[in-house]
């Protein structure tokens, strides 16, 4: 049907864009205050990207891409996620060879097929940071504190940033051997996802949100048991700098992220009330991903923030600014003939930053006045059979009733004056 959408894309009305430039004010001007530099990715990219870097036993490889041949005979991915782009292009263009780390954020849509619901689509929009260089713990606070910051920003409460070390290649071997041992009596009671995850991935069987698969893994051993010397020692500090700052976090035994990818430092900013999609906030550092990727083993560590259900909670929370449309100045025109005096008197408004509007349809004074306070017009401007023959024109305060005549330049200094 041609009247509507494809199931999960929506759009974005002009009434409700100035939300989304609100919240995306408070992320540039966050960024700004960090040293982070905004970066553009293409939509799309090689499929063969997104194998490598997010993993192929993950449910975004495996089961919601959107891919295709090109013309080319290419097979060319809609982007899932922005982190290993943010990677390829940190190695395409050398951005190793600038500052150390590279400090880079971006805003834009991405795409998954996923099974659309409240404050998740196939379309989805997402703001994230990637720190590119560094291995010290005070990358990863400082991106955890970027993150928080931004969001208390946004005046938003009861939101709970939880934290866990998923661990090296070496620890994390340990514990998926222990992991598997503890679910061997239990494997065939998980369902059919977890199954398979059992041998590529079990870590991933603690993320499943069946809740048959969650009671069969309470009581698994927890991975905080297994870290390396180097990640407990990298996870403490990590914990200590966030206590300095006086940011708040619980640690999550099974919070291990839904990518390949990470490494290390994972964490999440969660707000209950979203329910199934409460985590409005998530990353954690990869420290693989740039030699999987092509590159020279190099740490990095980002996150990425969904801008729909930061909407959703700032809706329940009544945060979003009221934003009443707004104008300068209506001219309205009270004859017909008046139009290329209108538009004079409208081009002059605009180039002197005043916005403004005219009459297209013809329509009554009264109905051109409705559409004025339905504008809020500060004031309107009146083109009648005087004004035109006497080379001026009538303006009203639209808050006080005042109306007086001048030429167009005594109207835009009249104006100027009363900014």
């Amino acid at each position: 049907m041609l009247t509507m959408g494809p199931r999960g894309t929506k759009d974005i009305l002009p009434k409700d864009i100035a939300n989304w430039r609100y919240i995306e004010n408070v992320i540039r001007d966050t960024c700004r205050l960090f040293d982070y530099e905004e970066i553009r990715t293409p939509i799309f990219e090689h499929t063969e990207l997104f194998l490598r870097g997010i993993g192929s036993t993950t449910d975004v490889v495996e089961k919601e891409m959107y891919t295709f041949t090109d013309r080319g005979d290419r097979s060319i991915t809609l982007r899932p996620e922005n982190t290993a782009a943010v990677v390829r292009s940190y190695l395409e263009n050398k951005l190793y060879a600038e500052t150390v780390p590279s400090k880079l954020f971006y805003i834009g849509p991405m795409f998954r097929y996923d099974r659309p619901q409240a404050g998740r689509y196939r379309q989805f929009h997402q703001f994230g940071v990637e720190a590119i260089g560094a291995a010290s713990p005070m990358i990863d606070a400082e991106v955890i504190l970027l993150a928080v910051q931004i969001l208390n920003t946004l005046g938003l409460k009861d939101l709970t940033l939880q934290l866990n070390s998923v661990g090296c290649p070496t620890c994390r071997k340990a514990y998926r051997d222990r992991l598997q041992a503890f679910l061997e009596e239990k494997k065939e009671g998980l369902c059919e996802d977890c199954r398979s995850r059992f041998d590529r991935n079990p870590m991933r069987i603690l993320d499943c949100k069946n809740e048959k698969c969650q009671a069969l893994t309470v009581g698994a051993p927890e991975i905080a048991d297994c870290l390396c010397d180097d990640c407990q020692t990298h996870f403490t500090a990590v914990q200590q700098i966030l206590t300095a700052a006086e940011v708040s976090f619980i640690l999550n035994p099974r919070l291990v992220r839904g990518l390949d990818y990470y490494t290390k430092t994972a964490f999440e900013v969660q707000y209950a009330p979203l329910g199934a999609q409460s985590a409005v906030c998530g990353g954690g550092r990869y420290d693989g991903l740039v030699e999987e990727c092509g590159g020279k083993p190099t740490p990095g560590i980002g996150f990425a923030i969904g801008i729909e259900r930061v909407l959703l909670a700032l809706e329940k929370q009544d945060l979003l600014p009221k934003n009443e449309p707004s104008l300068d100045a209506f001219v309205m025109l009270l004859q017909k003939g008046a139009e290329v005096e209108g538009m004079k008197v409208v081009t002059a408004l605009r180039k002197n930053g005043f916005s403004a509007e005219i009459d297209f349809a013809g329509r009554s004074l009264k109905a051109q006045m409705k559409q004025a306070n339905r504008q809020n017009a500060r004031y309107s401007i009146l083109l009648g059979e005087d004004e035109i023959k006497n080379n001026i024109v009538t303006i009203k305060n639209m808050q006080t009733g005042e109306q007086k005549q001048g030429t167009i330049e005594d109207m835009l200094t009249s104006m100027k004056s009363e900014d």
